[in-house]
């Protein structure tokens, strides 16, 4: 597992759990909720906030919120040729 904040562009992975329990109601609100699929789509020039896919739409965290979010990263395996 590793925090939500570590994901580049394009990267997915599966909600595991909350790090932070004054945040976990809004995130939870908001469709970051355990099980669910979460990619990255954008990261602000600076770095923060960044721009998240979830549960159908698109939602913007600060670096702070996502660091509180861990994940199981997707990982594309290398098809190897025939």
């Amino acid at each position: 597992m590793k925090p939500l904040s570590a994901l580049k562009i394009g990267e997915k992975g599966i909600i595991k759990e909350f790090r932070n329990d004054e945040l976990f109601i809004k995130l939870m609100e908001m469709g970051c909720v355990p099980g669910e699929m979460i990619k990255v789509e954008q990261i602000a020039p600076l770095g923060d906030p960044i721009s998240i896919a979830v549960a159908g739409y698109s939602l913007s965290l600060r670096l702070n919120e996502a660091e509180t979010i861990m994940i199981d990263p997707i990982t594309q395996e290398k098809k190897l040729p025939s």
